[in-house]
């Protein structure tokens, strides 16, 4: 009699995908680790980029495991989406699963299916009413295993070995931090890579200092709702996604991510008003609705679709060229997720772009720059207290500047006063940057004792206010990307040279007192 296990090897010749070279490599390696550790139950932690295949590798690898042990895998998913797309892909691999659903009330020791595929929170009620025998479970797949919520399943499979699959190896809580729960990880291509090889497009990124003292944090640690629909909610702010949008999203296919639906109904009047085609899209909305308007988004050239709380994961469209970042964020994880909806690539499509209106990528570095999962892993504290110092917005002279400018009565400035009290006298904005000019030159020449040298060396000494003050005067203009601040900046130390030069030539030709 023909075994279920003899249906799977043979519908695999027939439903098998090709798979690339990193993600063999990948494979190998993962099954390496699992032979090494006693009975096969290591706990596995893997990294790979949002767009690099993770649903196709754990598929394939839910399919080795059954051929090689003969044991039943689950995979683990927080959202009914991803487990849609979970036995999707399964079943592309050939391996024939179930969906452990609300309507799945019990599941016998001698059921046929060797694959499922639940939510965590329905497997853990059919867990905890005896209904599911976990015993038989050989492997557990953990799909987005940076959240938290799997951690409370994992002792219920004594049998079983863990893999989990993240883009992001890192927890938003301290306190429960992955390598607690994980031996190992195992660390995939880079984004830098993937994009080299072809595999995701290149980013072009266009960034605006925003001013977000307004923000506050909430009990998750990430910047509250209501704040920010105050913030982003506001005609200054609209004004200034419209501009972005204009400027470098124009007919591109865009996807806007928001933090609040105040927000995001928002955006959607302006650009309506604007002569735009936009939608709206939250968690709120109904799933045909849903499926409608992304129906309409895939087929309309230079649509546009503002989102709450949804499409971070579990979709896929790779006809996005633009991404815009209309929110601020403390999570490394939604940070490259909603950047990842962008980076597939497709026909015609090898760059996409990035507009970020929240600081997000000074936060976090730019979503395409090498960064150290191994050591974000085994020193999760560390990166915390990073993240936590980004979010700060106070400023303070340092004592060592200070002090290095000892004949100088004032050393600050307050770029933001200066620039109202220019508007108010009828001058233009860019006088604030000239009298800070003049400020930083004649402090430079105080305490330069008449050493031409010595001034135009105390320049250095100001770099880091330079920069400060560079940076508020572009939140004052709001309408700047961060290559105007930086060619600010070069030019700003420029002046700042040459005035004291001017300054110290002058000094020397004013005739002596008597």
């Amino acid at each position: 009699m023909e075994t279920h296990l003899d249906i799977l090897v043979e519908k695999n010749s027939a439903a098998n995908k090709k798979l690339y070279d990193y993600q063999h490599h990948d494979l190998n390696l993962l099954f390496e680790k699992l032979s090494a550790h006693a009975n096969h139950k290591a706990k596995l932690l893997y990294q790979l980029p949002t767009g690099g295949g993770k649903t196709i590798i754990f598929s394939e690898i839910a399919k080795r495991f059954i051929l090689n042990y003969g044991k039943k895998v689950i995979v683990l998913s927080h959202r009914i989406e991803l487990c849609q797309q979970t036995t999707k892909a399964l079943k592309g691999m050939g391996v024939v699963n179930r969906v452990i659903d609300s309507k799945v009330k019990k599941i016998s020791i001698k059921d046929h299916f060797e694959c499922y595929v639940a939510m965590v929170e329905t497997l853990k009620r059919r867990i905890d009413e005896g209904l599911i025998n976990t015993s038989s479970v050989g492997l557990v797949i953990v799909d987005e295993a940076h959240h938290n919520s799997f951690h409370k399943l994992l002792s219920k499979f004594p049998n079983a070995a863990v893999i989990g699959v993240t883009a992001t190896p890192f927890s938003s809580d301290v306190n429960l931090p992955m390598k607690g729960f994980y031996d190992e990880l195992l660390v995939g291509e880079s984004i830098s890579n993937l994009i080299k090889q072809g595999f995701l497009a290149k980013p072009k990124l266009h960034s605006y200092d925003v001013e977000l003292n307004t923000l506050k944090t909430g009990l998750t640690g990430d910047f509250t709702v209501s704040t920010s629909d105050a913030l982003y909610g506001s005609e200054v702010m609209l004004d200034l996604l419209l501009h972005a949008y204009e400027s470098h999203s124009m007919r591109k296919k865009t996807l806007i991510f928001n933090n609040g639906i105040f927000t995001s109904n928002r955006v959607e009047e302006v650009f309506s008003k604007a002569g735009y085609a936009i939608r709206h899209l939250d968690n709120k909305t109904s799933s045909a609705e849903r499926k409608e308007i992304l129906k309409w988004f895939k087929r309309t050239k230079g649509a546009i679709l503002s989102s709450v709380s949804i499409l971070t994961t579990g979709f896929d469209e790779p006809s996005i060229q633009s991404v815009i970042l209309y929110r601020a964020t403390t999570s490394l994880t939604l940070y490259h997720q909603m950047i990842g909806r962008g980076a597939r690539c497709c026909s015609g499509k090898k760059k996409f772009s990035i507009i970020d209106l929240g600081n997000n990528c000074e936060r976090f570095g730019e979503w395409n720059s090498e960064i150290d999962w191994n050591h974000v892993f085994n020193h999760p504290e560390i990166y915390h207290e990073n993240l936590s110092r980004s979010t700060q917005q106070t400023h303070v002279i340092p004592i060592e500047m200070r002090n290095t400018f000892p004949n100088s009565l004032e050393v600050s400035f307050d770029v933001v006063a200066a620039y109202h009290k220019a508007l108010e006298d009828g001058q233009k904005a860019k006088i604030v940057i000239r009298d800070s000019i003049r400020q930083h030159a004649l402090m430079c020449l105080d305490n330069a004792e008449g050493d031409l040298a010595k001034a135009l060396e105390l320049c250095h000494v100001l770099d880091k206010e330079i920069d400060y003050r560079i940076k508020l005067y572009g939140k004052c203009l709001s309408k700047v990307t961060r290559d105007y601040i930086t060619w600010l900046g070069d030019d700003y130390r420029l002046r700042l040279k040459k005035m004291i030069q001017k300054l110290m030539a002058k000094s020397m030709t004013l005739p002596v007192a008597s």
